[in-house]
């Protein structure tokens, strides 16, 4: 879904061109990029229990170094880039995932900010370049808008994939069609000879919500609400496993037969030619009929957001969730888990007795981060506790105004809830 129409750069050392083809084994390899980016993010984030904003921090040092090694190269070299994308697609979605759960930034702002972003990002690329082409990616300064561009994409796909989740309620199985239609249709109407760069970077945009939500549905544990559809308890490491073995067999496929390698140097550099313009009219028409999906999709949300649904879990269930004796709740969790939860809670609670505010409102978020990545593995293993403990876990979120309207609580109350919570887990 890219043109073939170039514009001459207006600086820059002259390279190979630095992306590969568009073949199928680009879609294939992008979306399980965005899936095992997604789920090693999660298991990362539950492992070290380092929180959410250190595991972005760490991410972000990452991308530096892989990038720098991506873009010190002169050609399209399938291992590096398709890193970067892996790295990337990670730290977008962290980035986002802070803006929501960290800043309490509401997803439609998010996702309006980064549409806005992304417009201007594009808007400076074409008018240095002129030209949005991933064909014409044979320049150091047309490499940084790409790397750029693809930032702020994941970031939008979170954004607008998460919202899609919050207005609809729909489950991760059922999730997957939305964003998988809409490319099936992006896909219809480049082949009728709509634009093909805005087809590619749409389509490119919807493989990140596609990917997660393949990823959330694999590693989402078989618990639902009576009626639907529930996830494969596979787990965040487990899928993060075999989508990483895919990727590198992929990969391996792809630098030993260079299938998506078909450019030359000269090919790369070559003056644009006439007949690799488009049709007008039609692009017009695919224009009129991606105006036409986007109106769609949103009557197709707002009948979703009307039909009864569960939202974002409900508060009042999780506090009359039955009583255990102490431990018993996490008796079937393993136990390196629930010391490492026992130990932010327990942090929480020294800070809040000692007066530091901060501290103690720093280690709730690590125990709410860590928690939450938890999910997917303990949930399986025993429901009823698992839900005994968030009921309690909620609790503690609330005294420190993490995830909830109310403002932070009085330490006291802190502590009353903290002592519960680590009474609770034994």
């Amino acid at each position: 879904m890219t043109t073939t129409t170039e514009a001459r750069p207006r600086s820059g050392r002259l390279m190979l061109n630095k992306v590969p083809e568009v073949t199928v084994w680009f879609w294939v390899i992008k979306i399980l990029c965005t899936t095992v980016g997604e789920s090693f993010a999660d298991w990362i984030n539950m492992k070290l229990g380092v929180g959410l904003v250190n595991t972005a921090w760490i991410f972000t040092a990452v991308f530096v170094v892989v990038l720098a090694v991506q873009m010190r190269l002169k050609r399209y070299v399938p291992f590096p880039y398709w890193l970067t994308v892996v790295v990337v697609s990670v730290t977008g979605t962290l980035y986002t995932d802070i803006l929501t759960d960290q800043l309490n930034v509401p997803l439609w702002i998010s996702s309006a900010v980064f549409s806005v972003l992304l417009a201007v990002v594009f808007g400076v690329w074409w008018l240095r370049e002129r030209t949005l082409s991933i064909h014409s990616v044979t320049t150091l300064p047309r490499e940084s808008f790409y790397w750029l561009a693809v930032l702020v994409t994941f970031a939008l796909g979170t954004a607008t994939g998460d919202w899609t989740l919050e207005l609809t309620g729909w489950s991760p199985g059922a999730s997957v069609m939305l964003p998988l239609g809409l490319i099936a249709a992006i896909t219809l109407l480049w082949k009728f000879g709509a634009n093909p760069v805005l087809s590619f970077w749409l389509a490119y945009i919807l493989t990140r919500p596609l990917g997660a939500n393949i990823g959330d549905w694999l590693a989402s544990p078989k618990v639902a609400q009576p009626g639907e559809p529930t996830g494969l308890a596979l787990g965040t490491f487990t899928t993060s496993l075999i989508f990483l073995g895919l990727i590198l067999a992929t990969v391996a496929y792809l630098t030993v037969t260079r299938s998506d390698v078909t450019e030359t140097y000269e090919a790369a550099h070559a003056a644009p030619t006439a007949h690799a313009t488009g049709d007008p009219r039609k692009e017009r028409v695919g224009l009129a009929g991606f105006g036409l999906l986007a109106v769609a999709t949103m009557g197709l949300l707002i009948w979703a957001h009307s039909q009864p649904h569960t939202g974002p879990a409900p508060e009042a269930d999780n506090t009359s969730a039955v009583q255990m004796a102490p431990g018993q709740a996490v008796k079937k969790f393993p136990p390196a888990k629930v010391a490492a939860l026992k130990n932010l809670a327990s942090t929480s609670l020294k800070d809040a007795r000692s007066g530091n505010a901060k501290g103690a409102h720093t280690a709730a978020q690590s125990l709410r981060d860590l928690w939450d990545a938890d999910q997917a593995s303990l949930q399986p293993l025993d429901n009823t506790g698992w839900t005994s403990i968030d009921a309690q876990m909620d609790k503690v979120l609330g005294t420190f105004g993490i995830d909830h309207s109310n403002p932070a609580m009085p330490p006291a109350q802190q502590e009353k809830e903290l002592n519960a919570l680590l009474t609770d887990m034994g």
